[in-house]
């Protein structure tokens, strides 16, 4: 909880015994507006409510501990009153200020024979921190600086988002991992904390907790990045777009003969070690074809009442199911319709209808993804022995 206290002291006090809070120890700032700036050795003097809060909001965001500001012009019978609304709206309103304060504590007296206010705060947040929040404008911009602290596997990132909306921060975490497997070898788990509750401009702080560490992450990182590299090399790039990806789909089911569990860096354990589950083989595939400019979603849901993902890919202008483990127990790459997913059970609303064509088409006719030479050498450049 953040904590407000003020001491009232007399003039003659100050004085005689308590003088040493005006000793010099304290320093001047610049607020936020620069009409409220004295010329004389850039002293800060206050004449009203608002240069107040000004004074305040700029040593929070700059991290100052102390400061003295000068009130001789200031209606002296609002002072008191006045610093504690100030004090107040600091820590209610301004971002910064609300993530970074734990106290302020301020006095009232005379200095240099000018009445002032001499304020100290503490902070849970020190100046070096503040110096890292990460400016925001808005939304997407958030997303590109939280997607690069995730990238390089960071324990959290601090945004001042200029233009706040209400975004679920956890799931938008857990989004762009299951997008982009090739960069996040581990989803983290996420805290948010905003500050302060209201406002439209807000400070979004993240926390990522991972069970990896940051060393090992990143290796993984290293020895993945080379096969989906491969993969958008094993595509053939004047052939059809079924034929595509039929050809990665062999590229992934044919690299192991797959044991079929769950693992926390599942890209990793997928492609270096023949171990993932039906979500790490979808978001892998998912994020191989877009890698190739096929456009291919990831699909949670059930069959057969189990959760199972797999995915949807959109051929020729149509969209179709695919699902990898099915296919691979078949031993036929097979695109389906909504009609032919019997036991299958998604959320409708949330993506494409896959009806059958009006003209008569054979979807279920079996591609040889194999041929080229270049295809070949991909595979065995990406295979685990390389």
């Amino acid at each position: 909880m953040k904590r407000i206290i003020f001491m009232l002291v007399a003039v003659s006090l100050l004085l005689s015994g308590c003088a040493s809070l005006f000793d010099g120890s304290y320093v001047s700032v610049t607020p936020h507006k620069e009409q409220n700036t004295q010329t004389d050795s850039g002293s800060i003097h206050v004449k009203n409510y608002d240069e107040l809060c000004d004074a305040l909001a700029n040593m929070a965001q700059s991290g100052t501990e102390s400061g003295i500001l000068y009130v001789s012009h200031y209606d002296q019978s609002k002072v008191d009153g006045d610093m504690e609304k100030a004090v107040k709206r600091t820590l209610e309103k301004d971002p910064i200020a609300a993530y970074a304060v734990d106290e302020v504590q301020w006095e009232l007296g005379t200095n240099s024979g000018q009445s002032a206010v001499a304020v100290t705060i503490s902070y849970v947040h020190d100046r070096t921190e503040i110096r890292k929040i990460r400016q925001a404008e808005d939304l997407k911009a958030a997303e590109s600086i939280i997607a690069e602290a995730l990238q390089d596997c960071e324990t959290g990132v601090v945004l001042y988002l200029q233009s706040f909306t209400k975004t679920d921060f956890v799931q938008l975490v857990e989004d762009y991992a299951d997008r982009h497997p090739q960069y996040v070898m581990e989803t983290p788990q996420v805290i948010v904390n905003l500050y302060p509750d209201k406002g439209a401009a807000r400070v979004v702080e993240l926390k990522f907790s991972y069970q990896t560490s940051r060393e090992s992450l990143r290796a993984m990182q290293n020895q993945v990045r080379p096969v989906f590299t491969s993969a958008s090399l094993y595509v053939s790039g004047d052939a059809q777009d079924r034929e595509k990806f039929s050809q990665l789909y062999s590229f992934l089911m044919e690299r192991y003969d797959y044991q079929l569990e769950t693992s926390i860096t599942p890209a990793y354990s997928l492609l270096r070690h023949g171990v993932g589950d039906a979500e790490a083989f979808a978001s892998v595939y998912a994020a191989m074809c877009r890698a190739a400019g096929l456009e291919c979603l990831t699909v949670s849901g059930t069959r057969w009442g189990e959760p199972w993902y797999w995915n949807m890919i959109e051929d020729n202008g149509k969209y179709y199911h695919v699902d990898l483990l099915r296919c691979s127990q078949e031993e036929l790459f097979y695109e389906r319709t909504d009609e032919e997913m019997e036991g299958y059970v998604w959320d409708y609303s949330a993506f494409p209808k896959s009806e059958p064509s009006v003209e008569p088409t054979d979807p279920t006719e079996p591609v040889d993804p194999t041929t080229p030479t270049e295809q070949t050498q991909a595979t065995q450049a990406a295979s685990p022995e390389a």
